[in-house]
């Protein structure tokens, strides 16, 4: 049989499944690699591999010396940069085609099916479909544990934002732009009571260690001063962003 070379949309479809799919769940035994090869016409063995292929590219894996694939084509570096430069147009793209290709909706897209058509409805859809990704991909990368605590009740759970979804467009769905905090931890996050510096430190606002009296937010906040966050296995957060977070969010007095 003829090798029948990988279309941009497999690639997009494959991307969003590297992003999705926690690092230690990539093989080819994964039910939703099985579901999406099908569908593709494609073995999971190929498909796995393709995701192994974005693995080489990710420099959060090659700095902790975790391999993919060692030879990757070009294409994969194309749609791996086309998503970096623009994640929020290639998340949406990315679920839609993954919807075409198994044949059922995600349930942002669910959400939205009986709103009336328009620009107002397009727009809805996208919000949800791109916050669906966001969420998918930052607790994927953290293997569904909170990054401060280590909590791994998935319903517990958040994608926060380290640069808020209002100021950055571009950067709305970029997993690097996420942590995965508990419920608790992201509402002091959001609220600039706590942050994490760009050496992955937890740093307590002075708000939070003035109350060390009070047992709650002692024991749920202030006891993480200066502790590591627990680092991704993958979209490591941008310094950059970090620094965002700690100059214009976090409350220093």
């Amino acid at each position: 049989m003829p090798r029948r070379n990988w279309t941009r949309e497999e690639l997009i479809v494959a991307f969003n499944l590297y992003c999705r799919i926690p690092f230690g769940r990539i093989h080819i035994g994964n039910p939703l690699i099985v579901e999406v090869a099908k569908a593709m016409g494609r073995t999971p063995s190929a498909l796995s591999w393709k995701l192994a292929n974005f693995a080489r590219l990710d420099p959060a894996l090659q700095k902790r010396n975790i391999a993919g694939a060692a030879h990757g084509a070009k294409a994969d570096a194309e749609v791996w940069n086309e998503f970096n430069n623009n994640w929020e147009k290639l998340s949406f793209e990315s679920e839609r085609l993954l919807e075409d290709r198994v044949g059922r909706s995600t349930a942002a897209i669910e959400e939205v099916r009986d709103f009336p058509k328009g620009e107002s409805r397009e727009a809805t859809l996208r919000v949800r479909v791109n916050q669906t990704f966001f969420r998918a991909a930052v607790l994927a990368a953290y293997s569904f544990r909170c990054c401060i605590t280590g909590l791994s009740i998935p319903s517990l759970l958040t994608a926060s934002h380290i640069v808020p979804w209002s100021v950055d467009v571009k950067n709305r769905t970029n997993p690097r732009n996420g942590l995965c905090l508990n419920a608790i931890h992201d509402r002091a996050f959001d609220c600039g009571l706590l942050t994490v510096t760009p050496d992955l430190k937890v740093k307590l606002s002075p708000r939070v260690m003035k109350n060390r009296a009070d047992v709650a937010a002692r024991e749920l906040l202030a006891r993480f001063e200066g502790s590591s966050v627990f680092r991704p296995r993958r979209f490591a957060p941008n310094v950059d962003f970090l620094r965002y977070h700690n100059t214009r969010i976090f409350l220093t007095s």
